[in-house]
């Protein structure tokens, strides 16, 4: 059976395990005790370094509701205990593991999930806690001075301010589209052919036939008066020629 010290053991873990955020497994060996206690000092209060026996921690895991890979309960383990930031907790493990290369982070527990030692690596490059709700208090705080350095304007900015999103406004109405000059060309044509088609079909084209008319009809009567004479002269001159015959004989 159990004695009383590993019943006390494993219930000091299973609390643990149950109160903590996150739990970083380690292996320690060849860490002196100064380097696990300069470690300790490291994590701060809210992270509790403890070495523990690895049947002991299975059991309290169980008895937590906490898996655990067995792989990762091999040899001098080492776990500490997050009940603070987990940034914090592996920032400071991963900058104590850099000095102290014989400490080996293998991986943990984060809010009841496993997460491997990658995992862990990736935790310590997040910014802290602390420094996000500083960076958010920042931005909170940034809004009420912009706003209250709007209110704050004149109100000839403001005006100005309306007067020029009104011009950009126009500015970027579609200007109404310009006629082409071949349609230019094109209505000109037309204009100039209705109008020669008006003087063509117009009155002034009666007159300038009846005169042609008149003329051609005066040069044929000229024509048939002159020959007239010419006929009758030939015809007198004939004439006597033939008498004057008509008595010689």
């Amino acid at each position: 059976m159990p004695n009383a010290e590993k019943i006390s053991a494993v219930a000091e873990i299973t609390e643990h395990f149950s109160t903590s955020n996150a739990a970083v497994i380690t292996e320690y060996r060849g860490l002196t005790v100064k380097q696990i206690t300069d470690l300790r000092t490291a994590l701060g209060r809210d992270t509790t370094y403890a070495v523990v026996k690895n049947t002991l921690t299975k059991r309290a895991a169980a008895a937590a509701g906490v898996s655990i890979d067995d792989a990762l309960l091999a040899g001098p383990t080492a776990i500490a205990f997050v009940k603070g930031d987990p940034v914090d907790a592996a920032k400071g493990l991963r900058d104590f593991a850099r000095t102290n290369p014989l400490l080996v982070i293998k991986g943990g527990v984060l809010d009841g999930k496993s997460i491997t030692a990658a995992e862990v690596a990736k935790i310590a490059d997040l910014e802290s806690r602390e420094v996000l709700l500083s960076m958010l208090a920042g931005a909170f705080k940034a809004l009420p001075s912009r706003a209250a350095a709007l209110f704050q304007a004149p109100l000839s900015q403001m005006a100005r301010l309306a007067k020029a999103l009104e011009e950009k406004k126009e500015a970027d109405a579609p200007a109404p589209a310009a006629a082409s000059p071949e349609a230019d060309a094109v209505d000109a044509a037309e204009a100039a052919t209705a109008e020669d088609t008006a003087v063509l079909a117009g009155d002034d084209d009666a007159p300038v036939a009846e005169t042609v008319i008149e003329d051609a009809s005066n040069e044929a009567g000229a024509l048939a008066a002159d020959d007239a004479p010419i006929t009758e002269s030939a015809s007198t001159e004939s004439q006597p020629a033939t008498d004057s015959d008509s008595a010689e004989a």
